[in-house]
């Protein structure tokens, strides 16, 4: 493959900028309308259960979106797809502003998540089309730092919408989003994949890309150690709320400073993920942060288990904990899009279905154990991060195809 040149670095900001809002799409639909819930169940006369489940009808959503629309780009292209996933995630946000009821809105859910998930899927394509060498992780880094920030001010501005209008409204402007997305990838995203480039054969050939890809080890392993960070991430998300307020007794604004200062953790290993890119191999600093994020995860579970827990224990551990996920987070994605770089698309899809998937799957786990303790929070958490670290170590060693990719991302 000829490697294309880059783009220039007024356009760069532009487009790294553009591909951050692309990825929050999902963060953001997920997490806008969470405060709303309560409201949601008396306009729709819904059970709280069937309110839940359109939450989980979008992860769905986003999971088979993600797995179709990434290996079909690299038949069709990019940009088509983004243009046609944001305007329809625009029309989907609004059928659901206007749903009369709870069966129809979880529906379109199921729907906005398909059509977002062409914004997350397709970032990450596109970054991998147009960049490469040693700029590459500090991208992926900066993609990351927009999945830990997007979850936490999310609530916020749903709360904020909720005080001037209603659930309804969030969706009105989770449609303005999309609108607004549709207008700057028409204006400012190019084609990142040109017509020579494109995988030939037919969607066919294009899905038959996708399981080479899980034919390689190097791959597959980065892509587990991905979605087992996901699902530590989607558990803490899940739980911690109920440890800190409902165990630990703690005021529902400490526990907002503690999922803000988390979220900074995690943003700062990213960041610095991006900086020691520079100087040392991806893949040992993926190594490094799947030990720091395990590790925390076993002197939680240990300190729980001896001393019983405390809010400050719990705190300082699930901090880094969560700091080694979001390292875990760029790393992986950088390795696994560069070894997946011929169908980059295809590659995309895999990661970050198993990203959702997982997941979605963990986030109810800990809660099934009970939430009389921080136990069973710390254990899921340790459990999913020992089996992510296991994956890397066996299936990621730094062989020929391993260390191929991180040469590339050495060279300028």
């Amino acid at each position: 493959m000829v490697k294309k040149s880059e783009p220039g670095r007024g356009r760069t900001a532009a487009v790294i900028v553009l591909l951050g809002a692309l990825t929050a799409v999902g963060p953001l639909a997920i997490d806008m309308y969470v405060p709303g819930f309560p409201q949601m169940g008396r306009s729709l006369t819904a059970s709280d259960t069937g309110i839940q489940l359109s939450l989980t009808a979008f992860l769905a959503g986003m999971v088979v979106g993600q797995l179709l629309l990434g290996p079909i780009s690299d038949s069709l292209g990019r940009r088509r797809l983004l243009l046609g996933g944001t305007v329809l995630f625009a029309v989907l946000s609004l059928a659901c502003a206007l749903a009369p009821n709870i069966v129809l809105f979880n529906g379109f859910r199921f729907l906005e998540g398909v059509a977002g998930a062409a914004g997350t899927v397709l970032a990450r394509a596109v970054l991998t089309d147009l960049f490469h060498g040693p700029r590459l992780p500090g991208y992926f880094s900066l993609l990351a730092m927009v999945l830990g920030v997007a979850p936490v001010i999310a609530p916020v501005i749903g709360t904020a919408i909720l005080s001037a209008g209603t659930w309804r409204t969030v969706f009105v402007v989770l449609a303005a989003f999309g609108l607004a997305l549709f207008v700057a990838v028409l204006c400012t995203l190019p084609e990142s994949l040109p017509p020579a480039e494109r995988h030939t054969g037919g969607f066919g050939g294009t899905f038959r890309a996708m399981g080479g890809l899980l034919r390689n080890r190097a791959f597959v392993g980065c892509g587990l150690t991905l979605g087992f960070a996901a699902a530590a991430l989607f558990s803490y998300i899940g739980s911690s709320s109920f440890v800190f307020q409902d165990v630990y007794g703690t005021s529902a604004a400490f526990y907002g400073m503690v999922f803000a200062v988390n979220a900074g953790g995690m943003m700062a290993a990213s960041a610095l993920f991006g900086a020691l890119s520079r100087r040392f191999a991806v893949p040992v600093l993926l190594a490094a942060y799947c030990a720091l994020a395990a590790s925390a995860a076993a002197v939680h579970v240990a300190l729980v288990l001896t001393v019983g827990g405390n809010a400050a224990i719990t705190w300082v551990c699930l901090f880094f904990t969560v700091a080694g996920v979001g390292g875990v987070f760029p790393a992986s994605m950088t390795l696994g899009q560069t070894l997946g770089r011929p169908a980059s698309g295809a590659a995309s899809a895999l990661l970050g279905g198993a990203q959702f998937l997982f997941g979605a799957l963990a986030s109810p786990v800990a809660g099934a154990f009970g939430g009389h303790s921080a136990l069973p929070m710390a254990a899921v958490m340790l459990v999913v991060l020992a089996c992510g670290a296991a994956a890397f170590t066996t299936l990621v060693p730094l062989g020929r195809n391993t260390g191929a990719a991180a040469a590339e991302l050495e060279r300028s």
